[in-house]
């Protein structure tokens, strides 16, 4: 009899979890949703983490706050958010950087960058452009290469370790044989405030970060890492055109959630990023920022990040780069 009566019990908990669960959907979101960003604020993600939370807002009538938790070249957030519960109300704004390149290129993590998380929402693509300090008597990456060799390890170039940015920057290292010096940072912002200063004499950043110092004349753009020139720096050729076939160009963003996260509120967050996405608004927002909306289902972000990380393997084996 008390078998009986434990399974009964047994039984009755399940079906009301089962029943429980279309029910958290249809009050989703019942509180604060945190959108983290796992670098420092003033960065390409972090400023498109904050347009996406003001209109997400709006669309579910919720606050949707973002929390930026740098280090370890973006690990720190990622790993917070693959460690949080699987309810929707903390997101990552992750992408090619947070989890397409980090599972090649860190061989130790204690999470795992693909499988610990389902996607949500693709929300935009971005492009970077490789720039330097316009004291340094160099226009174009052919006069970069030529500078390099002849002082070498007087080049000093500096960007956020373990993200695109480094491997523009290693890349480029590799393949012209150049002799310079590597300075890791935290995040973009930082490195751009020191390229300014002039303690780097170069970098590469999103088009988001760059465009306004590029067009203030307090940076030169050497080349950009996209396919095709950026309309707004009509100019400026592509590594392509300055003889680098086969260089990493597009950045992927978008919004993951914790692997066991419902796929009923997937979807629910997944409808409402693609209305707000949707926005003339946001649309403006965006091209200030240099980026291209990505409207899109959580299969299409899926296969656009195991497609990044099957191209940032092979990447990362022709660098030789591996951290700790």
């Amino acid at each position: 009899m008390m078998r009986r009566a434990f399974l009964a019990a047994l039984i009755a908990m399940t079906v009301a979890a089962l029943a429980a669960r279309p029910a958290d959907a249809q009050t989703f979101p019942s509180h604060v949703i945190r959108i983290v960003v796992p670098f420092p604020a003033g960065g390409p993600t972090d400023l498109l983490a904050r347009q996406v939370a003001q209109r997400l807002t709006g669309v579910l009538g919720q606050s949707v706050i973002v929390e930026n938790e740098p280090g370890a070249g973006g690990r720190t957030g990622t790993q917070a958010v693959a460690r949080a519960p699987a309810d929707g109300y903390t997101l990552l704004l992750g992408g090619t950087n947070s989890n397409a390149m980090i599972g090649a290129l860190y061989k130790e993590l204690k999470f795992d960058p693909i499988a610990d998380f389902v996607a949500v929402a693709a929300i935009a693509i971005d492009s970077n452009a490789l720039v330097v300090n316009p004291a340094l008597p160099v226009a174009s990456i052919a006069e970069l290469t030529t500078y390099a060799r002849a002082n070498p390890g007087k080049l000093v170039a500096g960007s956020a370790v373990g993200i695109f940015p480094h491997f523009a920057l290693e890349v480029l290292r590799v393949r012209a044989g150049l002799d310079m010096i590597f300075v890791p940072y935290k995040g973009a912002a930082p490195a751009i405030t020191d390229l300014l200063g002039g303690q780097i004499k170069l970098s590469a950043a999103a088009k988001s970060v760059l465009l306004p110092h590029i067009r203030a004349g307090k940076m030169r753009a050497l080349a950009v890492t996209n396919t095709t020139r950026w309309s707004e720096l009509p100019d400026v050729p592509t590594m392509r055109e300055s003889g680098f076939a086969g260089y990493p160009s597009d950045i992927w963003f978008g919004l993951l959630a914790p692997a066991a996260t419902p796929p009923a509120i997937v979807a629910k967050l997944n409808a409402a990023i693609n209305q707000g996405l949707q926005s003339s608004e946001l649309h403006e927002s965006f091209a200030k920022l240099g980026l291209e909306p990505k409207i899109g289902t959580p299969s299409d972000f899926s296969a656009a990040i195991a497609e990044d990380a099957r191209q940032w393997d092979s990447i990362v084996k022709e660098t030789g780069i591996t951290l700790e």
